[in-house]
C-alpha cells in the first residue's frame, strides 16, 4: 500500500516547480508534506494522484505506475484537494451518492450513511452543499475522498477553515484512518504535523530538503522545535 516517488519533476518552461524529488510513504504511518507557499506541494500532490503528468520521474501507488494504470490507481487513492470541487446545488447525501456511483460501488445508500456518520455530517446531511459553512464543506470533501475505502489517502490542507472543535474531530478521524492506510498530508501548520504525523518531508523551491521521521529530524537539529527546523530548512 505504499506510495513510491522516484526522481519526480515538473517543469513549466524554465521554471522547475518540482525538481527531481524521491520519497516513500508507508502504510500505517502518516507522512507530513511541508513547504512554504509556492514550494511545489500542490503540484506534487496532483502528480501523485495522476491529475497532472510529470515532466520526468515516476510515481507508484501500491506497486502500480500512476501514468500506466491511472484508472486503477484512482480507485486505490482518496484525494482531498486544497480547494475541494463540490457541487453547491447538490444536497450532501445526493452528492456523496453521486461520487459512490462514479466508483461503481455496491450498497450505495449504506456507504453514504456510513461515511456521513464517520465524518460528522449527520446534522447537515439534508442541506444543499452551498448552504454549509467552510468547515462542513471540508467534511464533505473528506467524505468523498474516503467513501470508496481507498488504501491511500492524499489530503491537501485537510483542516483548512475548521474551528477548534472541528479541528480536533477531523484530526482524530485522520489519525484513525492512518492506522491501516497510507496517508500523505500537505500542510503548513506545525501543530498539525506534531498532532498527526509520524514522518515528514520538506520541499523548498521544488527541491526536497528533509525526509525522515519527526524524531530523527528533531534529534539531528539539537531537538529544536519543528517550527525552528522548518525555518532553517526553507531560508
Amino acid at each position: 500500500m505504499s506510495v513510491t516517488v522516484t526522481n519526480l519533476a515538473k517543469h513549466y518552461g524554465e521554471q522547475k516547480a518540482v525538481n527531481q524529488i524521491s520519497f516513500e510513504a508507508k502504510p500505517g504511518r502518516i507522512l507530513g508534506f511541508l513547504g512554504p507557499n509556492g514550494a511545489g506541494k500542490s503540484t506534487t500532490m496532483k502528480m501523485l494522484t495522476g491529475y497532472l503528468n510529470p515532466t520526468s520521474g515516476k510515481v507508484a501507488v501500491c506497486g502500480k505506475d500512476v501514468q500506466e494504470h491511472s484508472i486503477e490507481v484512482k480507485r486505490l487513492v482518496g484525494y482531498l484537494p486544497e480547494n475541494t470541487p463540490l457541487y453547491a446545488d447538490m444536497y450532501v447525501r445526493e452528492f456523496l451518492a453521486f461520487v459512490a456511483e462514479t466508483y461503481a460501488l455496491k450498497n450505495i445508500a449504506q456507504k453514504v450513511e456510513d461515511v456521513i456518520k464517520l465524518v460528522g455530517l449527520s446534522q447537515e446531511q439534508h442541506k444543499k452543499i452551498g448552504m454549509l459553512s467552510k468547515g462542513y464543506k471540508q467534511r464533505v470533501g473528506l467524505a468523498q475522498a474516503i467513501i470508496h475505502q481507498p488504501e491511500v489517502l492524499i489530503l491537501d490542507e485537510p483542516t483548512s477553515g475548521l474551528d477548534p472543535n472541528q479541528l480536533a474531530d477531523i484530526r482524530t478521524l485522520i489519525k484513525n484512518l492512518g492506522k491501516d492506510k497510507t496517508v500523505i498530508i500537505s500542510t503548513h501548520i506545525m501543530q498539525e504535523v506534531e498532532a498527526l504525523c509520524d514522518d515528514i518531508i520538506v520541499i523548498n523551491k521544488g527541491i526536497l530538503v528533509a525526509n525522515s521521521s519527526i524524531e530523527q529530524l528533531k534529534a539531528s537539529h539539537a531537538n529544536s522545535s519543528l517550527e525552528e527546523i522548518f525555518k532553517k530548512l526553507t531560508k
